[in-house]
Parts: C-alpha cells; structure tokens; sequence
C-alpha cells in the first residue's frame, strides 16, 4: 500500500519535470526571439521579457520535487557512499522528517499570505505594458513547496519500505526526540549557549553536511532550529525569505544559469568532444606529451563551450585517458592533465561559477568573464609548459606517437573540428564582451548554436534534446534550491549578529587587508575539499563582501581570486571533485595514487598563477574594464 501511494506521487513531480523541461526549451527559444526583435526590428516587449523570467521561475520551482526524486539535491558523500544501504535509508528519512518538511511547512505558510496579499492588492508589474495578476507567479512558491512535501513523504515511504532493520531506525528517531527534549527543556529554562551560536550554527551545518544530508535542506534545517531556539532571532526573521526567494526569481541575470546548462548538455551530447580529442591528439601526438597538451587544449575549448566540471572530466576520462595509456604514457601525467583541464570550466567564461559570484557580489557578469580570460590563459600555457618540460627530461612519461597518416590531412581535419565551437564560443563570449547582449540572452543564442553543431554533426535527436532539457531542470533545480537554504542560513546568521562578527574580526581584530585575503583564501580552499562552489558562493562569500568594500578591495579582483581558489580545490586529494569523477569515470585503468600523483605537479601550477594575479591585479584588466 505504501509504495503504491509513493508510485503515485512520484508521477506527480515526473510530470512536474517534464513540464518545467518543456519549458526549458520554450525560454530558450524565447528568449532568442525577444533579442532578435530588439535587436534587429527596435521591437521589444516588456510583456515578453517578463514571461521569459516567469518561465524562468517555474522551471527552477517545479525542478524542486522532480530533483528530489532523481536525488539530484546534492549532498557531501564522502562517508555517505560507504554506509550500509540501512544506514542510507535513515539518513534520507532523517533528511525529510527533520529538515525538509518543516522548512517546507514555514516557508508554505509564509508563502501563502505573500501570495494572498498579492491577490488582494490586485498587484500588478510596475513597468508599464508588463504584465497583471502578479499573484500568480508568487502562487507558484505555494504549488513548489506543497509538491515538495509530497515528494518527501514519498522518499519517506520508500526509504522505509528499503530499509530492512526497522528497529534501529526506532532506535534513532527516540535519540533523537531524546535531544529535542533537552533542547526544549533548555531552551523553555532560557539556558545560556555555552558557546557563541554563530559559532554552534556553522559546527552543526558541518557535522549534518559530512554526515550526508542533503547540503540545501541542511543550511534550510539549520536556519530554522536556531531561530527556533534563540529568542533574540525568532521565526519571523524567515518571514521575509519568500519575498527574497522572489527577489531571487526576479534575478534576470541568474536566468542565465539554465541556458548555458542546456547549452553545454546538448554540446556533451553532440560528440564534440570525442571529435576534439581524436583529431587534436592526432595533431601534437608527433610532440613528446603532444597527446597531454592535446587535452589541456580540448578542455580549454569545453571549458568555454560548455562550463560543465563533471561533463568535461568524464568525457575525457572516457575518451583520452585509454588512448593515452595505449600509447605509453605515465598514468599520473595522464590523469593530472584530464582532471586539471576538466576543471579550467570553473574559471574561463561563461563559467556557472563567476555568474553566480557576479549575482552574490553584486558585480556585472560581463565584467567577470572578460577579468577571467588572462587568468584562465595563464593556466593554459603553464600546464601546456609543464607538460613540454616534463616530457623533455622524463622522455619515457610521454612518448611522441609516430602516425602514417599525411600531416596535411590531420590538420585539416584538426580545423574542421575545432573550428564550429570556436565559432560558438566566439559570438557567445564575444556579445557580451562586446555588451551587444545580455549573459542570458547570449547564453540562449549559445543553445541554438549547439543545436545547429549537433545537426551538423548529425548527432541531433528527439532523445539528446530530451536528456538535455531534463538534465536542465535537475540541476537548476539543486543550484536554486541550495540558493534558497543559503538565504534562510544568512537571514539567522546575520540576525545573531554573524555578519557583524566577522566584519570586528578582519577589520578591527586584524585590520590588515592581506591577512584578510591571505585567511579568507585559506577558507574557502579548505572548504573547497569538502563542499561544492555553489554553496561556497552562497554561504561564504556574502559574509565576505562588506569585509571586501571596507578594506576597499577590489571587488572584481577579489571574486577572479576565488574563482582560481575555488578551481584548485576541486583538483585536492583526498576530496577533490575532479578526482571522484576521473576516478569514477575510469575505473581500474589508474590507481587513485595515480591519480593523487598526478594532480599534485597541477595543484602547484594553479596556486602560482593565483600569486601570478594576487601579485599582478592588473593583468585581468587586459581585455577592458
């Protein structure tokens, strides 16, 4: 009976996904349509432009329940993926009973009346010719949450309907109303924290992230328990976070986030790849460590296509990684030049990282990506250096590769390969470098371009446009919904008087703006081996910005140096991301010491060029300001 009624309400979020990755597809077109009529014709709508953010809004709302179905709401599994399946069904009823169904509860109630105040006020757009019934979009939040409730009592039912001791799963919910009694009793006594709960708040986020749980739901539950139990907070600080999950949903910028997802999933899809990797490695495999530089070279071109981390690193993984081992070459150097190229999509534009770090700073992404160029070509030529070096002085790590195949015929199949992404990276990056068109808007033309390589290709299908827009949904869904939970983490801290803690600590207790810069980057690389950027951009780096503005850093400078940070941390044993998916990717052809071995040269290479630009700031500014 249980897992019919759950059979039943994952229907309801598979067709919710569906419909928010049909929708996906529409904005995309939208979107190219409103350009090309303000564009070319002077005609623009504001009716129009107001519906491409509305599709915007649902896409990402209803992603929420299809996600969590999926399990795309991503969580630290660094002990998760070793506990016993009991041990994981647990975790999963924890994660909905404790964090996901009482945040929903708040949020949906204080939802409710936003939308119902809109309802009543007959809200309408405040620009003119925009569009009325403003309550509607707003009902959206209350349809989000009332189909994410549903969908965790339905991960409920299943993780119990799993689990097979049911009575150590007793055994955990009596501990734990064990602890709530004691903290009521504590709380109802008005006890005093023994320590700052700044402090206790960040410690208990922590512990629930490495324990497994679901990263957003775990800053969303955190939020909530600590305005719970300080009286000085309370819960009508959350009252305000449906009206800044609005303001979220406003963000014309963030929309830019699901466009250059799908774009870069169709490109995943199109084998571009493959065909990058194949006739680049056939082009510099006359070179000692050609087949290396061959793949610093590919990843650079997905890096900037595609911006997908994970996508890059696997298909690599997938396609050079044997070819280069065929070939006699060390597994070390090959494993270090696939995950530190697949990791360039960190920092080259249009990068998911400086988009979001342009949204949280309050900065111009345009100006972002054009600061990123010299940084990320730095990288480029000290990998490319490194590897030339290397293979000249350890000559059997990297051996040319002797082809019959006419040089001439190489080479211009080599340019009928590159050139068709090229071209794409060319007018995407080029139109907001140049301001003719908005990230968005330029991210959606990207869409129609990768479409049009993966007719050219002959790749396109019914199935790829399928996989790419569902693909979509899920992971926007888990970037917006960890925005959310970070919103609600920040509106408590700030209320503790967190913000201001640490303001006193950099700019009173220390005072010195490069032993800010020197602690604030230790940070956020140690927690880069732990949790992902998102969550670094929406947690951390909040904290950091007025910090920012009162030692008059630059904040452009500042956001490229995280960027780089960030992009290190990916590549550092033991946690770093690359490596699980090098690794998961290619199995047992490279030992993880391999794979370690082989980073750590690289992990050297990105920490001399963020010296490079700490020490020379004005080498971003290269390409404008």
């Amino acid at each position: 009976m249980n897992t019919q009624f759950s059979y039943y309400l994952d229907r309801i979020s598979k067709y919710a996904g569906y419909l928010a990755a049909i929708l996906v597809i529409i904005l995309s077109l939208l979107v190219v349509y409103d350009a090309t009529m303000r564009y070319l014709f002077s005609a623009g709508s504001i009716a129009l432009q107001e519906v491409e953010w509305h599709l915007f809004d649902v896409v990402f709302l209803l992603g929420l329940t299809y996600a969590l179905k999926h399990d795309k709401h991503v969580r630290v599994d660094i002990f998760f993926e070793r506990y016993y399946p009991d041990t994981r069904c647990i975790v999963q009823i924890l994660s909905m009973l404790l964090l996901v169904m009482p945040f929903s509860l708040l949020f949906l109630n204080d939802a409710f009346d936003m939308t119902l105040q809109s309802y009543l006020q007959h809200e309408v757009s405040s620009d003119p010719g925009g569009l009325t019934e403003r309550w509607m979009i707003k009902a959206m939040l209350v349809v989000a949450f009332v189909l994410l409730i549903l969908q965790a009592l339905s991960e409920v039912l299943k993780a119990y309907h799993r689990l097979e001791n049911k009575i150590a799963l007793i055994k955990t919910l009596v501990g734990v109303a064990l602890v709530a009694t004691l903290v009521y009793i504590a709380w109802y006594n008005r006890m005093a924290f023994w320590f700052d709960p700044v402090l206790l708040m960040f410690g208990m986020a922590l512990i629930l992230l490495m324990t497994g749980f679901q990263v957003a739901f775990v800053f969303a539950g955190v939020a909530l328990f600590f305005a719970l139990i300080s009286d000085e907070v309370g819960l009508g600080v959350l009252e305000m976070l449906p009206y800044r999950t609005y303001g979220i949903m406003g963000n014309v910028t963030l929309m830019a986030v699901p466009l250059f997802i799908f774009m870069g999933l169709i490109l995943e899809k199109s084998k571009m790849a493959e065909g990058l990797l194949l006739s680049m490695g056939k082009l510099f495999g006359s070179v000692r460590g050609g087949l290396a530089i061959s793949v610093v070279l590919v990843g650079a071109i997905l890096a900037a296509s595609t911006g997908i981390v994970g996508a890059s690193v696997v298909m690599m993984s997938l396609i050079a990684l044997p070819l280069m081992l065929k070939h006699g070459y060390s597994p070390a150097l090959a494993s270090g030049s696939i995950a530190a190229s697949g990791t360039l999509g960190q920092l080259i534009p249009p990068s998911i990282v400086l988009i979001i770090l342009g949204d949280q700073m309050h900065l111009s992404v345009g100006d972002l990506f054009r600061a990123a160029v010299v940084p990320g070509l730095l990288l480029i030529i000290l990998y490319i250096i490194y590897i030339l070096v290397i293979s000249y002085f350890k000559k059997d790590i990297a051996p040319a590769i002797v082809s019959d195949e006419p040089y001439g015929a190489v080479l211009k199949e080599a340019i009928k390969e590159i050139i068709p992404p090229l071209l794409l990276i060319a007018v995407v990056l080029g139109s907001i470098f140049a301001g003719i068109a908005s990230p968005s808007e330029s991210a959606a033309i990207g869409v129609l371009g990768a479409v049009a390589l993966a007719v050219g290709k002959r790749t396109f299908s019914y199935e790829m446009l399928r996989y790419a827009s569902i693909e979509t949904v899920k992971l926007t869904a888990m970037i917006f919904m960890i925005l959310i939970g970070a919103t609600a983490f920040s509106l408590v801290f700030n209320e503790l008087g967190g913000g201001d803690m640490a303001l006193q600590f950099f700019t009173g207790d220390i005072g010195d703006k490069w032993t800010f810069i020197l602690i604030a980057m230790l940070v956020i690389f140690l927690l880069g081996f732990f949790i992902d950027f998102i969550e670094i951009a929406f947690v951390v780096v909040p904290i950091l910005v007025p910090i920012i503005a009162s030692f008059h850093i630059d904040p452009i400078w500042f956001a490229i140096l995280i960027a780089m940070n960030l992009q290190a941390s990916f590549l550092t044993p033991p946690f770093g991301f690359a490596l699980f998916y090098l690794k998961g990717a290619a199995g047992d052809k490279v030992s993880t010491g391999s794979i370690y071995t082989g980073v750590i040269p690289f992990i050297g290479l990105q920490l001399l060029a963020l010296l490079i630009i700490v020490l020379f700031p004005d080498l971003i500014y290269l390409f404008g300001e």
